[in-house]
């Protein structure tokens, strides 16, 4: 594993922008009438995750690094709901609803896995 300069250098960060792009892209498609709806709300609960992963990196404590990565795990269950909720409606087909259900559960093991190695780094 590399050096890391900064939050961009995450991995955890870089899968974090890769599910932004795809719900933007997948939403995109969504009816026109949930402009301000659910397309609002799904595009927020994914650009949060990265947006809260920068943030909390850039605060400089380990206290407040874990709440932003605690705050971007709860984005990822927002966004699995909404994606739920976007397939149920019809909006999502099978194939896309796995795909990006994928990217999210990859993301949220990376994200688990980061919140332990920093909580057992602190506990030293």
């Amino acid at each position: 594993m590399g050096k890391i300069n900064g939050f961009k250098d995450l991995l955890v960060w870089q899968k974090g922008i890769e599910i932004s792009i795809e719900v933007y892209n997948i939403s995109a498609n969504f009816p026109g009438d949930e402009k301000f709806g659910l397309t609002n709300q799904i595009r927020k609960a994914a650009t949060s995750i990265a947006l809260n992963i920068a943030e909390g990196y850039g605060r400089g404590t380990t206290k407040s690094y874990l709440s932003f990565l605690r705050n971007a795990v709860g984005s990822l269950y927002e966004l699995e709901t909404a994606i739920i909720i976007a397939t149920k409606l019809n909006y999502l087909d099978e194939n896309t609803n796995s795909k990006i259900t994928h990217l999210i559960v990859e993301e949220q093991k990376m994200l688990y896995s980061l919140i332990e190695k920093i909580k057992d780094k602190s506990n030293n």
